[in-house]
């Protein structure tokens, strides 16, 4: 086999590997709390599913259709289903488009649809996926050029080979990107480092930087916090020990703040440390403010980040994750 299609092989497995670890494995640990129709229902998502396994994509979307038809009250799940099928790697006849069109009219017409949050997911999944897809693409297209360009300029091998390394790098780099943002489920990151005066906050592994994210802190930043209302970010160790996924502020990872020596502090000022420090997105209704979050320090205390920021990291950081903070 040929470097390129070795190249394009190792690619198309680990997209499929994405996949499946990224989508699959949460619709499947959510999925037994679906089958709540009757037994001919049960029986007639039986066969549509069958049909999938076997590969038989357009004969399991036809039997989707005939479900919907007869039992129009699922409707949410067999537009659920059917969007998995559209953006299935496997499907040689995968259209991404559709699969987007059926997860966003469960959430338009089904607002109060269990299928809704998965549809959601699957949304940014697709979207995240389809664009370091293009950008693996358009580098993979560049290596494939300069290796014709190898052929026929010897004396420019050396120079040329660096090049194809440097972008391969890359390519592995986005792919392994892929992986660590949606592969696990329960989070991989042992540390969260926050460094306030660079606006930065950073997901550690075993050492190795994960992903690092731009930040917003409390209104007055400056110094570590020191009693309740200062407006001030702590400064020290400490840990996740809990989430609020009902927060006001799209999803919050709860520090544990105060630690002892935050306690001393605030006994010899004879004041109250104050608590409920939290790394969290924006405020909920205002998420299309975005990135634009970061240009002032908005919070009481508490750490910032983007609503689907927020989600990446709540899913790459489980409680018990040490938290840094650094002046």
């Amino acid at each position: 086999m040929s470097r390129m299609a070795k190249n394009q092989s190792r690619m198309g497995e680990r997209l499929c590997l994405f996949f499946i670890y990224s989508i699959f494995v949460p619709i499947l640990i959510s999925g037994c709390s679906h089958f709540d129709e009757g037994y001919q229902a049960r029986s007639t998502f039986k066969e549509a599913n069958d049909l999938f396994n076997q590969g038989s994509y357009n004969a399991s979307l036809d039997k989707y259709e005939q479900i919907v038809a007869k039992y129009p009250a699922r409707g949410d799940r067999v537009l659920f289903e059917m969007g998995i099928i559209y953006a299935y790697p496997k499907n040689g006849q995968k259209d991404y488009q559709k699969s987007q069109e059926c997860f966003q009219k469960v959430i338009k017409d089904y607002p109060e649809s269990s299928y809704r949050q998965n549809s959601e997911t699957m949304i940014f999944s697709i979207n995240n996926g389809v664009i370091k897809d293009k950008t693996i693409a358009m580098q993979q297209a560049q290596i494939d050029t300069l290796h014709k360009e190898l052929e026929s300029k010897g004396n420019e091998v050396i120079t040329l080979q660096k090049k194809i390394d440097v972008l391969e790098q890359e390519v592995r780099n986005k792919e392994d990107e892929k992986v660590k943002l949606f592969v696990s489920q329960k989070g991989t990151a042992d540390k969260i480092l926050i460094e306030k005066q660079a606006r930065r906050l950073t997901l550690i592994s075993k050492g190795e930087v994960l992903k690092t994210y731009k930040i917003a802190l409390g209104g007055n930043p400056t110094g570590p916090k020191e009693r309740q209302g200062d407006n001030k970010t702590p400064e020290g160790t400490y840990v996740i020990d809990s989430r609020n996924k009902g927060s006001l502020y799209h999803l919050a990872l709860h520090v544990s703040y105060p630690n002892e020596r935050d306690k001393k502090r605030a006994k010899e000022l004879g004041v109250s440390p104050g608590g409920n420090i939290m790394i969290h997105g924006i405020k909920n209704g205002f998420s299309w403010v975005g990135d634009a979050h970061t240009e002032v320090d908005w919070t009481k205390g508490c750490i910032a980040v983007t609503d689907e920021e927020i989600e990446e990291i709540g899913k790459l950081a489980s409680n018990g994750t040490l938290v840094e903070i650094r002046p």
